[in-house]
């Protein structure tokens, strides 16, 4: 089975063409950049090499990258695009709805629903969506979505303390995201553990970060909750705050709701830590090493925050056997880890400063119990995973 998995961003495409077949593999893979804007980049990955070769182009919409990608799919790796099973999708969020779906106008109305607290996410998914729909009317379209895996969080975990009836009236409660991610880290540290019952605390930690608590292979708490707004401090998203600082701009500092709505989801976290100097932790590193103060007290703070979901975490679950660190920061900053891990012996976690900064796959020392574990988080192969079960489960009936 042929299954293209596509990660949608309001400007960027990245798509793999994934194998279902044993044993599984990645047939071919790459992307957009820079969608919508004067200058573009098409690129390639060789799955097996890594070598990646990028073409300038010019995408005026979403549209224009989905045919290069076709273009670059079709004869290169396959006869014909209807050699392709179905179209996979990492989606966000949608009202009502988690899961593993059939991408049908129900389930597109409910993540429409949902367009005010997934703003950067929904809107240029569903886009993508139509517009595959318009370029393959017969290849099946399926949505694997991000909060499936933390949707059997117990509701002391996931209930927020508001008047219950708008919980249950609106759909307010804590969601979770990056699943994919969080399933995928929380299996890697199963197998190294060799045992099934486990407590592990996984940490997705890029442009945008999640923490999640998994007790035997299921979520039980995470950072995120009814938007991708909270928990640890992203890019330029604030993540956790005192809400009532939102009255306090309005109501006392002149700047109007929608400003401060611009504010918090795209010049907060380490843009607005650094007061503008930059949103990438490389630039925010760098900074710090020069001296930037703010750089270095944003470092700190995101560091911080991810020590104290780690505590949170082993607290809630009455222990802790590994803690396991994906996404582009999580693998490439041994300062983060160096940091968010500090002071944490009590938990019996201890980290070899020499594996650390070589960014070895188990980083523990030697006689700790609470392993730590860096690895590429592979997001494709849980949606490509879930995608052919439900197709198999489909051909079933």
């Amino acid at each position: 089975m042929k299954i293209l998995v596509c990660n949608v961003g309001s400007t960027s495409l990245k798509y793999q063409l994934r194998t279902t077949d044993a044993p599984q593999s990645i047939l071919a893979r790459g992307g957009a950049e820079r969608v919508g804007q004067k200058e573009g980049v098409f690129y390639t990955t060789d799955p097996k090499s890594g070598k990646k070769e990028s073409v300038s182009a010019v995408f005026p919409t979403h549209l224009e990258a989905i045919q290069r990608m076709l273009d670059a799919l079709c004869p290169a790796e396959i006869d014909s695009i209807n050699e392709i099973d179905c179209v996979a999708f990492k989606v966000v969020h949608a009202k009502g709805v988690t899961g593993t779906q059939f991408l049908t106008d129900d389930v597109l109305a409910a993540m429409e629903a949902f367009n005010a607290v997934a703003p950067a996410h929904n809107p240029p998914y569903l886009a993508a969506i139509r517009l595959f729909r318009k370029l393959l009317p017969e290849t099946p379209l399926i949505g694997a979505f991000e909060t499936a895996f933390h949707a059997n969080m117990p509701a002391e975990a996931s209930r927020y303390s508001i008047p219950v009836a708008l919980s249950k009236e609106h759909a307010i409660h804590r969601y979770g995201f990056h699943g994919a991610s969080h399933e995928y880290l929380s299996r890697l540290a199963i197998e190294k553990l060799d045992r099934p019952q486990t407590k592990i605390v996984t940490c997705h930690l890029g442009g945008s970060g999640s923490i999640c608590a998994v007790r035997d292979g299921i979520s039980v708490d995470t950072s995120m909750g009814l938007s991708l707004q909270c928990g640890v401090m992203h890019n330029n998203r604030c993540g956790d705050i005192d809400p009532y600082i939102i009255f306090y701009l309005v109501e006392e500092c002149g700047m109007t709701l929608e400003e401060v709505k611009t504010m918090l989801q795209t010049k907060s976290g380490f843009l607005g830590m650094t007061d503008g100097l930059s949103g990438d932790l490389r630039d925010v590193e760098a900074a710090a090493k020069q001296g930037n103060e703010d750089a270095e007290i944003a470092i700190r703070s995101y560091a911080y925050s991810i020590r104290k979901y780690i505590g949170s975490y082993a607290a809630a679950m009455g222990g802790l056997d590994a803690v396991v660190f994906g996404g582009g920061i999580g693998t490439n900053s041994p300062l983060v880890r160096r940091l968010a891990l500090k002071d944490l012996e009590f938990l019996g976690i201890a980290i070899d400063p020499g594996k650390n900064e070589r960014g070895e796959e188990d980083i523990s020392c030697a006689d700790s119990p609470v392993r730590v574990y860096l690895t590429e988080t592979d997001e494709e192969q849980i949606v490509a995973e879930k995608a052919a079960a439900l197709l198999a489960e489909r051909a079933e009936k």
